[in-house]
């Protein structure tokens, strides 16, 4: 069986197709295909609440380049998520209707609720009775849960995210929001361990040098790889480091955010699984078509 994942974020466009087999009572899933398009649709909403024309034609053709992909690889089912920039954009849905007459592809919106629940499905392994904090940090939105027992226990969206702080669209007052909510809502009693997930806290572990099977940072860790990367300007990160243009600019404001989360919740570790929401997507898809590999 194929199944394919589309995450339409405000910083980048991800397209995943996997292959599923069911051999010996186990489950393997094969990536046969990942592309990400550094189409940034939140320079345009957070700006002027609009995706513009220029950005509506092209994000028409990836489309219609991943739909190309879904039906040459004769993917079983897909998902198609759009977050931030698409549900806060006032030409969103409309843009998605015109995906879905044109192309036939169906995207659907998510909220920040439903955007924290696919992320968290891809989560459990890393999650046991242990209290934890699990910070998605977005182009256009930081999700946070707050775990106990193997249980959720708040969960809440902020429109704090890498473009929307780097272009100074963030408010100091969902800055306080955030971090009161993460106080309110932690256990004092017990130390924290954050989870971090999204493609800035991937790129500041793999600058971090980890040593083989580790798959956590001490915050100290974190501080040092961001003032690293505050030493170099953009065109440094970007020829000197190797980071990808559309990385390079929002990396250092995405490291202030998790931060922010770490100290709010008095949490030194953060675990980084590598997973996100086209991980918690394929879950959904798996579990939805799983009858069907196993007959």
């Amino acid at each position: 069986m194929k199944l394919a994942a589309v995450d339409i974020g405000s910083n980048a466009i991800r397209l995943q197709i996997t292959h599923v087999t069911h051999y010996e009572n186990q489950v393997n899933f094969k990536k046969l295909e990942y592309v990400r398009f550094p189409l940034r649709l939140g320079k345009d909403v957070f700006h002027t609440n609009r995706i513009s024309d220029i950005n509506r034609r092209k994000f028409i053709k990836l489309m219609k380049a991943y739909k190309l992909l879904i039906d040459l690889y004769e993917v079983d089912d897909y998902m198609v998520c759009a977050t931030s920039a698409m549900r806060e954009s006032e030409n969103g849905k409309d843009i998605a209707q015109e995906v879905k007459q044109d192309l036939g592809l169906k995207i659907q919106i998510i909220d920040g609720n439903k955007e924290a629940d696919l992320i968290n499905v891809a989560l459990w392994n890393y999650i046991d009775h242990k209290p934890y904090l699990h910070v998605d940090v977005g182009g256009g939105s930081t999700e946070l849960n707050i775990y106990q027992d193997r249980k959720k226990i708040a969960s809440r969206s902020f429109k704090i995210g890498s473009v929307r702080a780097l272009d100074h669209k963030d408010s100091p007052k969902v800055w306080k929001a955030m971090r009161a909510f993460i106080q309110e809502n932690i256990d004092k009693k017990h130390r924290i361990t954050c989870i971090g997930t999204g493609g800035n806290i991937n790129k500041i572990f793999e600058l971090s040098n980890p040593r083989k099977n580790k798959r956590y940072l001490d915050i100290a860790k974190i501080k040092e790889v961001q003032a690293y990367l505050e030493g170099f300007s953009y065109e440094e990160r970007v020829n000197k480091l190797n980071l990808n243009p559309d990385r390079a600019d929002v990396i250092v404001p995405a490291s202030y955010i998790y931060l922010s989360a770490m100290e709010a919740a008095n949490s030194t570790r953060m675990i980084v699984p590598d997973v996100g929401l086209k991980d918690g997507v394929m879950n959904i898809l798996y579990d939805k078509n799983k009858a069907k590999l196993i007959l």
